[in-house]
């Protein structure tokens, strides 16, 4: 059972006014982001110099190069500035560099000691840019603590010839998981954005740990959730549908579900007026900016991007929006300010359980 009668965080009811008030905007693509900078593998481990917030040291013979989440620990200046441009583009709720910071995803880097220390500096880099944002234009900024879907699956088998195999059980993630938010609580996130679900067992992980580490806090944070629709079938990659996919996550009272990745606005437009035809919670879409082209970057501009995205807000389909992979500042600048004229979608009434 989760327990809804924990004090809701401060954030909370704000974040709540807000959402119902105007069309929020989340930020864009971190990774895209990180691209541009080329960095090497010396930028990557600070040449084996990787230490967290209290100064621990956390060696690893594996090299870095591509583990973006570490650079909160190696470069967090460049991780903060990046967040302050989509802050400054228009970005109410900035993201965590926190996507692949669980025990299970560092395992491929050697670094599974240091996802405590990853996920509290990600919340506190994210947390400066936001201040500065803040002090600069005055509106105030919130951090969401990202939670990605790990490299596993907890329900369907790795191996074709073996069905039943699961290279992950649900206790695994559960405490994985509940290590990661832990931290994020830890380093001051307001939310946590549970995102890219492509097998909703990982989420009801994510959402039962999250619930758990809200009991050790003593408060209970907003918790947004976001799955993945993987090809035109308009499933995730576990087979659900948009509403099975909602009924499989309402039990957790979300203060948002949606959609984000792998599609481009346009292709996702249907799968979301469905979750927003039966979701009584509020409503957040962040496509990517269309489909990668043969090298596998993005081509869609952010006025193509926008005017999609727009769409859906004058349509009523959403409450937050947002960008995911080859999203720049300029992308959520221009959704921004596309959406800005039409009103948030009106929450429906909340089923009775």
């Amino acid at each position: 059972m989760l327990n809804f009668s924990l004090p809701p965080s401060p954030a909370h009811n704000a974040l709540i006014r807000a959402a119902s008030e105007r069309i929020l905007i989340l930020d864009g693509a971190m990774g895209t982001m990180i691209q541009t900078l080329n960095m090497t593998e010396e930028d990557f481990s600070a040449n084996g110099h990787i230490h967290g917030p209290g100064c621990r040291h956390h060696p690893s013979d594996h090299p870095q190069k591509g583990n973006n989440d570490l650079l909160v620990l190696t470069q967090p200046q460049a991780v903060e500035d990046i967040q302050l441009e989509f802050a400054l583009a228009g970005a109410d709720i900035l993201e965590t560099n926190t996507f692949s910071s669980t025990t299970i995803a560092q395992a491929d880097y050697g670094l599974e000691g240091a996802v405590h220390d990853l996920n509290v500096a990600g919340a506190q880099v994210a947390r400066r840019a936001a201040q500065r944002a803040e002090a600069q234009d005055g509106k105030r900024r919130y951090v969401a603590g990202a939670v990605g879907p790990t490299n596993r699956t907890a329900s369907i088998s790795p191996d074709v010839n073996d069905p039943g195999f699961r290279a992950v059980s649900f206790d695994d993630l559960r405490i994985a998981y509940g290590q990661q938010i832990d931290g994020l609580i830890e380093g001051g996130a307001d939310l946590i954005l549970i995102e890219t679900i492509f097998d909703t067992l990982n989420a009801k992980a994510a959402i039962f740990a999250a619930f758990e580490s809200f009991a050790k806090h003593g408060q209970r944070l907003p918790i947004m959730i976001s799955g993945t629709i993987t090809d035109a079938s308009g499933r995730t990659l576990s087979g659900q549908t948009p509403t099975a996919f909602w009924h499989s996550v309402r039990h957790a009272r979300p203060f948002t579900v949606g959609l984000n990745c792998a599609l481009g606005a346009d292709a996702m437009r249907p799968h979301l007026a469905e979750l927003a035809g039966v979701a009584d919670s509020f409503i957040c879409a962040y496509p990517n900016a269309g489909l990668p082209n043969a090298f596998g970057a993005y081509d869609e501009t952010p006025d193509e991007t926008a005017a999609l995205v727009e769409v859906f807000a004058r349509d009523g389909l959403i409450n937050i929006a947002g960008g995911c992979c080859g999203t720049t500042p300029d992308h959520i600048r221009a959704i921004a300010e596309r959406v800005a004229a039409h009103p948030p979608r009106r929450q429906k009434e909340k089923a009775v359980a």
